[in-house]
């Protein structure tokens, strides 16, 4: 069964993320805020595909304050995780967030909040897992 790490400060949006994943995707889920365990949980390999919220508010590392978009850099930028799908999950969706985030960050992809279509939802994360 593939894993899914949701990186979300919002414990309302990892609970529905989560019980979307579970239920409509048949999927395991982590949840985590901690940037470390994130970092840890990564080089692991113990997740196949990470939702990273783009805002999260309490977040450091070594000692730095840093959103999802800088996470998103520190492991893309790791020879050990530069493989690991990332979709970006974020309430900004204005035009030209899109691609300003997924040029930043180098993620695979972008889903914007709220999550209303639940299937496409499933079938955007699927479609980035690798294959078994």
């Amino acid at each position: 069964m593939k894993t899914v790490l949701i990186v979300e400060d919002d414990q309302v949006n990892a609970r529905v993320f989560s019980k979307i994943l579970t239920k409509r995707g048949g999927l395991a889920v982590k949840h985590t805020e901690d940037v470390e365990e994130v970092v840890k949980i990564a080089k692991s390999g113990e997740a196949d595909l990470i939702l990273m919220d783009v805002s999260l508010a309490r977040s450091s590392y070594q000692g730095k304050a840093v959103d999802g978009i800088k996470i998103t850099q520190i492991l893309k930028s790791d020879p050990q995780t530069d493989k690991l799908p990332i979709i970006l999950v974020t309430a900004h969706a204005m035009a030209g967030d899109k691609e300003s985030f997924l040029n930043q960050s180098g993620a695979d992809g972008y889903i914007s909040k709220p999550v209303v279509d639940h299937q496409e939802f499933v079938s955007q994360i699927k479609a980035l897992l690798p294959p078994d």
